[in-house]
């Protein structure tokens, strides 16, 4: 698998932002560009130069809209940077290609992406420093039709005094246990619009930073695979880790 780090131009004045710092208040616009580092071959040979419009159709290349896996698909997340910059992490089962994402929107970059491989691997009962930004919803007014089966109901975001416990219960089924004292908790909203015009989506927001152990490492492999949640086209459910003595990234 492979980590690459994006540092994004966002400017030195807040009041005069840099197209960096626009881009990324939209994370639909933000998840269409890196969805351009996985081009097809198709797309590579016609287009080598990327002149031609963004299609969706010719980017994914088995890697975009498909469930996150071992072999395909990618996670990402905004983080904030030291001198109030900032920088995406992407985590992608195949090596991206950022310089074809990025031929025609170098000015969003305030340096060429940093690209290193990993591998997993976990023990029982090891201690890791984690990041998670998620999106944690619960469902309401779940009933049973007619026929007897169960039907989905409105889901709505957690309530913040209730958010440990349900980051405890997302643990526990993903194979590791939170130390709860390690473990701070941070609200708010991301913004999402497909379209230039009209009204986007505001969805809920946790920033989530602590300690962790692991209690199933194959379980926790395929959490770390598959991420945590809900939104993760929109930055969510990247949970990345880091020996205690480190920072997670």
């Amino acid at each position: 698998m492979y980590l690459s780090s994006l540092l994004i131009d966002v400017g030195d004045n807040p009041d005069r932002p840099r197209p960096g710092r626009l881009w990324l208040r939209n994370l639909y616009h933000v998840h269409q560009r890196l969805c351009m580092a996985f081009p097809s071959t198709f797309r590579k040979s016609d287009d080598a130069d990327f002149l031609k419009p963004f299609n969706p159709e010719d980017f994914g290349n088995g890697q975009v809209h498909v469930e996150r896996a071992a072999d395909s698909g990618f996670l990402f997340r905004i983080d904030p940077h030291p001198n109030g910059r900032a920088v995406i992490l992407v985590q992608s089962a195949v090596k991206p290609d950022w310089e074809y994402a990025f031929h025609n929107a170098g000015y969003l970059l305030a340096a060429f992406p940093e690209v290193k491989s990993f591998d997993l691997h976990f023990t029982r009962e090891q201690s890791l420093r984690f990041r998670l930004v998620a999106n944690p919803t619960r469902k309401i007014d779940t009933k049973s039709g007619p026929d007897g089966r169960r039907r989905n109901g409105k889901r709505v975001p957690v309530q913040d005094d209730q958010l440990f416990d349900w980051l405890a219960r997302r643990a526990e089924s993903a194979g590791f246990s939170i130390k709860k004292d390690f473990t701070t908790i941070q609200t708010g909203y991301i913004y999402v619009n497909k379209g230039w015009e009209g009204e986007g989506q505001r969805l809920r927001s946790v920033r989530c930073n602590g300690i962790l152990v692991v209690s199933d490492p194959a379980r926790f492999q395929e959490t770390i695979i598959h991420g945590i949640g809900a939104g993760k086209a929109f930055g969510f459910g990247l949970l990345s880790v880091a020996p205690v003595s480190t920072e997670a990234t």
